[in-house]
């Protein structure tokens, strides 16, 4: 990849996927209303091996990976020993992203993006311009189209950022961006997109990945699949 802005020339930026193992009832329970248990893991994996590869493709970023500590032997698995598996200080999301940035951002010169780990589908130059975004802000937000966000930067620890969190509601951005008002931090954009928590999501992601199946290559196959025994399903066809 050709150095572009900021990301290429500092190396000082690091992305720490925000993941869980695949476990029953702990990964994508919102999609219970359209998925079986078992789709919905096997989904997952192919959302997060996405993940790491779009994360792999960024030019001098650490990648790292912060999870609940029941997780690490297990995603340390998935990941190989080139890849960081910290585990969180308490339970939650919002104890996550407090811990992501405590634990990686050491200095103010360490640029530390916080991802989530099922917007593979991402471009690239996104994550790029949010490192470079960063540079001239305290924190950076990408926001979501239902009122939360699916990335997070600082270049410094901010333990009380996430105190008022309302994580997984439709204000979540909402009371980030209050608690940056309070603590006086400055705060750039990256581009709004969306993840894939509802069954709306993931008919859209089925869509964007039937035209392009090389932005998710896991995923793309995975949601072919399903959808041709969803089909066979509805027609009563048997292989």
């Amino acid at each position: 990849m050709e150095a572009t802005g900021q990301v290429s020339r500092s190396g000082d930026c690091t992305l720490v996927i925000m993941a869980k193992a695949p476990r029953p009832g702990r990964v994508k329970t919102r999609l219970a209303e359209c998925l079986p248990g078992p789709a919905i893991i096997a989904l997952y994996r192919c959302l997060f091996d996405d993940t790491m590869a779009l994360a792999r493709s960024l030019s001098k970023v650490e990648i790292a990976i912060m999870c609940p500590k029941s997780d690490v032997n297990e995603l340390r698995q998935m990941t190989g020993d080139a890849i960081s598996v910290v585990a969180q200080k308490n339970e939650g999301l919002a104890a996550g992203l407090t811990s992501v940035f405590a634990h990686f951002a050491a200095s103010a010169r360490k640029r530390v993006i916080a991802f989530n780990s099922d917007s593979p589908h991402l471009p690239r130059t996104v994550l790029e311009t949010a490192f470079e975004t960063l540079a001239a802000h305290d924190l950076v937000v990408g926001p979501t189209n239902d009122g939360g966000y699916y990335l997070v930067g600082a270049k410094a620890s901010h333990p009380a950022l996430f105190s008022n969190d309302g994580m997984g509601t439709t204000t979540a951005l909402e009371r980030l961006l209050m608690q940056a008002r309070t603590l006086e931090l400055s705060v750039g954009f990256a581009d709004p997109f969306y993840d894939v928590d509802i069954a709306d999501d993931l008919a859209r992601l089925a869509v964007e990945l039937r035209l392009a199946p090389a932005k998710a290559p896991r995923t793309a196959e995975w949601l072919k699949q399903w959808e041709f025994q969803a089909a066979q399903s509805r027609t009563g066809t048997k292989l």
